[in-house]
């Protein structure tokens, strides 16, 4: 499943950037039939977690500055991620968007405890925002970090509650997790915690890397499962993956000739294909086993140094999406998938895939 991109790319399930790189995709909205204000609105179980001298407060994004007076009770995230990070500080959302992988409660399995029973109301971003179901739960903030949002979003959203957009700088589909964290913290009345939080994960990266030095400086390239039109969709340096540089990793700088200008994922065509053999292992984000199936069936796969070499990982749908989704509740899960596969690969035992017992 790809990650937040380019909307002319036909990239995402949801706001019409669909990629088709799960099996089962579409709107879930399993256990979260229950509407604004009956037994299961998460407003019903709030629980004031803001930190003293919180409020009010005003936060600065890329789209401009957005002041929260009081601590909000309810919060509707119109991005793709942002429930892990609220989850996270210990804060329900009412309302959530679905980005796909078919879970209840537009929640993954890393997750949804965290939810303690409460059902958010699932929203659907297939053609844009649903700005008329976002007002109906009468939300006092909104989070759009991960939602492409652009000014005339901003602009709507902002007229129904106050609205975060993306980070300054960000992109607007790929706003990267530790600074994203930071200001969801700021604007929900926990600046400190989101801090702490972001430390915990950087220290379980650290202590990860400290134990793995055979990663340390080695190239490694993470591609999407399969091929599209003809390419190859891999993560250049820098575009979500710290997963793998905080581990040791480096993310070789031949991909950059192949980054779209939005600054998007590296698309290489099939006859560039080689220019996967700079990196020293291959992690394919596959999602089933037919997916590995349908990659050994292509030539030009099989010849790459890393296939020949067992240098790969392959991953389950599960650890493919705590990968897109990088957050701080799926990212202790990516190094809990990812590490031993890693590590069964560089002791020449590849290739490996995540999920296996």
């Amino acid at each position: 499943m790809t990650r937040r991109s380019n909307p002319t790319r036909a990239l995402l399930l949801s706001a019409a950037l669909l990629l088709p790189l799960l099996a089962a995709c579409g709107s879930s909205d399993a256990g979260s039939s229950s509407e604004p204000g009956s037994k299961d609105d998460t407003s019903t179980t709030f629980v004031p977690k803001a930190e003293d001298g919180a409020f009010p407060v005003t936060v600065e994004h890329a789209l401009g500055k957005t002041t929260i007076d009081e601590e909000p009770q309810r919060i509707v995230s119109v991005g793709y991620t942002e429930q892990d990070t609220l989850l996270a500080l210990g804060v329900i959302p009412v309302g959530v968007t679905d980005w796909y992988g078919d879970q209840p409660d537009a929640t993954w399995p890393w997750a949804h405890d965290l939810l303690e029973g409460a059902h958010p109301k699932v929203l659907s971003n297939e053609d844009s925002i649903d700005y008329e179901s976002v007002a109906a739960l009468k939300p006092d903030l909104i989070l759009g970090l991960n939602a492409g949002l652009d000014q005339g979003s901003y602009d709507k959203l902002s007229k129904i509650a106050p609205t975060v957009a993306q980070v300054k700088g960000a992109n607007p589909y790929f706003s990267e997790w530790k600074p994203m964290t930071e200001l969801i913290g700021e604007a929900i009345g926990q600046p400190q915690a989101a801090k702490d939080l972001v430390a915990d994960v950087e220290q379980q990266f650290a202590d990860a890397a400290a134990a793995n030095p055979e990663f340390a400086g080695k190239d490694a390239i993470f591609l999407q499962n399969a091929f599209y039109d003809g390419e190859a969709i891999a993560y250049q340096k820098g575009l979500s993956t710290d997963f793998l540089t905080d581990l040791g990793f480096d993310v070789p700088s031949e991909l950059d000739q192949y980054v779209t200008e939005d600054g998007g994922q590296a698309y290489i065509p099939m006859e560039n294909l080689s220019v996967l053999d700079a990196a020293d292992v291959l992690i394919w984000g596959t999602e089933k086993p037919e997916d590995r199936t349908a990659l050994e069936e292509e030539p030009l796969f099989n010849a790459l140094d890393a296939v020949k070499e067992d240098r790969l990982v392959y991953t389950d749908g599960t650890t493919a999406g705590a990968i897109y989704f990088s957050s701080p509740l799926s990212l202790p899960y990516v190094l809990e998938q990812l590490v031993p596969a890693l590590k069964t690969t560089f002791a020449g035992d590849g290739p490996a895939t995540t999920g296996e017992s």
